[in-house]
């Protein structure tokens, strides 16, 4: 999972701005949750197969700067990477970028657990 970022485009939904057609502060989890997802899927593999194999990703720790907003209809490019690995987490670290410019910078730490909540070691076919 480690080394290259991966990227994805997001358009901003009205629905996901506040009164000032601003993107509303918590919509950039959501958009950070879509980047570790699609980052996974562009490596071959599903979150559905940790669901599959009894397993959970849950987020134990999130954090975003915001340098300057986002409004209804922007075009953001979302860059995702895998900062570390250990052996239950993964710490990923984002950018929210228009038009060039990063408007705000995250990271989140996700933890590996099962049905129980009893945290897990990684799968081997996603360290791999």
């Amino acid at each position: 999972m480690s080394g290259a970022s991966h990227e994805i485009e997001i358009r901003v939904r009205y629905q996901e701005t506040d009164g000032q057609r601003r993107l509303h502060h918590a919509n950039y989890f959501t958009y950070f949750e879509m980047g570790r997802t699609e980052m996974l899927r562009a490596r071959g593999a599903t979150y559905r197969q940790f669901e599959d194999a009894g397993l959970m990703m849950v987020v134990s720790e999130a954090t975003c700067r915001y340098r300057a907003p986002a409004a209804y209809d922007d075009l953001l490019t979302l860059r995702t990477w895998v900062e570390q690995m250990g052996g239950a987490s993964i710490k990923h670290g984002y950018e929210v970028i228009r038009e060039g410019v990063i408007i705000a910078t995250g990271a989140t730490v996700v933890v590996c657990v099962d049905a129980e909540g009893k945290v897990r070691r990684l799968p081997d076919w996603l360290v791999e």
